[in-house]
């Protein structure tokens, strides 16, 4: 299927006025619910995180009743959508391409910075590159499995409610669902309404028919108590909190016999992710990893490293005053200053989370080098450095600039990896060694994880 993507040059002077344009705006966002608009008239207050007492807008908040008309409109739309030619609705997702790569690139990256304060790089990165290459791929399998006459495409006979998070935009909901033909709820975090706001208008343009896609506008109790509990309900994909999921998987069990078939759960819960190094490596290397693991995005993504293990001999000769030294050179500020590193945490809730556990260790006398909480502008908590000898020191589910650093002796290297092993709070790690054996060794001994070794 021939293709040809109208990728928009960058321009940080084009992007910067977008920037303030949006920043100095008072934007309405609705929910999208079959071919209306709503504003209920229960608003609530848009603010960049980093700048949080500037409101931007207002987002207008739903009902169960919006719920259930969000129903109806798509299984009243599912069967012309299914039935229209696959190669019809890829079409229309290749225009969506277009678009993000296009005339709404930069707009996109802007909304992206401002509402979920993310500095240029990792917008580009999230909002353009990734969102594109995952529309590009779902749509390449898509295609594989169409072609394949001894496999069924995956259509739910009822509709799928989509919950996301703020941190990223290119998973924002499962499009590979729509492209195959199903219809979608779409429930985004209350911090990533500008990025949601502005694909709506994309799918609109593209000519995803109306109710193929619903914005809903709802806490995610309200959601669940409904959507989850409906004869038509087909599915849920979930990225969040894992009390969340747990409700999830807890309410799709409890309604299994009522529902008209048998739907299908796809989740993805935050979890904790470690650094292990041998004493073999090198220290300005593993000093750039912990800045960029633990540091980029505050922390909040969940590839992000929680916990580092470090040998005892590495860590004082070289990597303690390396680390300190890069830290001290980060400039923390607005996404709009493209030359800083660090940003906002995400709202209040989480800064106040992250404070609490700071204090903790402060009083703890464990705090290396950071700890500073401010949110008189915007809720900045500056990269912080935890050092101690308690290998569970640091096991909460927390997005947050903050990294605690294991100092172990040589010999007690299998025992590192024995308590990694059985640890059930890892979900990817990365392993620092330039020895192969070890490396083997470990590999055997890690099997149940997904890791990456840097020699």
């Amino acid at each position: 299927m021939k293709h040809s993507s109208k990728k928009k040059i960058f321009s940080i002077i084009e992007l910067k006025k977008i920037y303030d344009e949006m920043f100095n705006s008072q934007i309405e966002i609705p929910q999208f619910i079959g071919n209306e608009k709503l504003f209920s008239g229960i608003k609530h207050s848009i603010y960049p995180p980093h700048d949080n007492k500037k409101i931007i807008g207002y987002w207008h908040e739903g009902s169960e009743k919006d719920i259930i008309n969000a129903i109806n409109y798509s299984l009243s739309v599912q069967k012309d959508w299914l039935n229209l030619s696959f190669k019809e609705r890829i079409s229309i997702f290749l225009k969506v391409v277009d678009l993000i790569s296009g005339p709404y690139r930069d707009k996109l990256n802007a909304a992206t910075m401002i509402g979920q304060s993310k500095k240029i790089f990792q917008s580009e990165r999230d909002s353009d590159c990734k969102l594109r290459d995952d529309l590009k791929n779902h749509i390449d399998f898509a295609n594989k499995i169409y072609k394949k006459k001894n496999l069924i495409p995956l259509n739910y006979k009822g509709f799928v409610v989509a919950i996301t998070q703020f941190n990223f935009s290119f998973v924002e909901i499962p499009y590979w669902i729509v492209i195959m033909g199903n219809v979608v709820l779409w429930k985004p975090s209350e911090m990533q309404l500008l990025t949601a706001n502005v694909l709506m208008e994309i799918f609109k343009i593209a000519g995803i028919p109306d109710g193929i896609i619903n914005l809903l506008l709802i806490n995610i109790k309200k959601i669940t108590n409904v959507g989850l509990t409906h004869p038509n309900f087909g599915g849920v994909t979930f990225k969040g909190p894992i009390k969340d999921y747990k409700i999830i998987l807890k309410k799709i069990k409890k309604y299994i016999f009522k529902y008209k078939t048998y739907p299908m759960f796809f989740g993805k819960t935050i979890g904790k992710n470690f650094l292990l190094v041998h004493s073999s490596y090198n220290s300005k290397k593993v000093s750039t990893a912990i800045l960029a693991g633990a540091f980029e995005y505050q922390g909040q993504k969940s590839s992000s490293i929680s916990i580092a293990y470090i040998p005892k001999k590495l860590w004082k000769n070289k990597l303690k005053k390396i680390l300190i030294e890069k830290i001290l050179s980060l400039k923390i500020g607005s996404p709009r200053n493209f030359s800083n590193f660090i940003t906002s945490v995400i709202d209040k809730i989480s800064f106040l989370k992250i404070k609490l556990y700071i204090e903790k260790s402060s009083s703890d006398k464990n705090i290396l080098i950071g700890g500073k909480c401010d949110s008189s502008k915007g809720f900045f908590i500056t990269p912080t450095v935890i050092e101690t000898n308690n290998p569970y020191y640091f096991f909460e589910e927390i997005y947050s600039p903050v990294i605690t650093i294991f100092i172990y002796e040589e010999y007690n290297w299998k025992n590192i990896l024995f308590l990694i092993k059985n640890s059930n709070k890892f979900i990817t790690g990365s392993i620092f060694c330039i020895d192969k054996s070890i490396i083997s060794s470990v590999k055997k001994k890690l099997y149940n994880l997904n890791l990456n070794f840097h020699y």
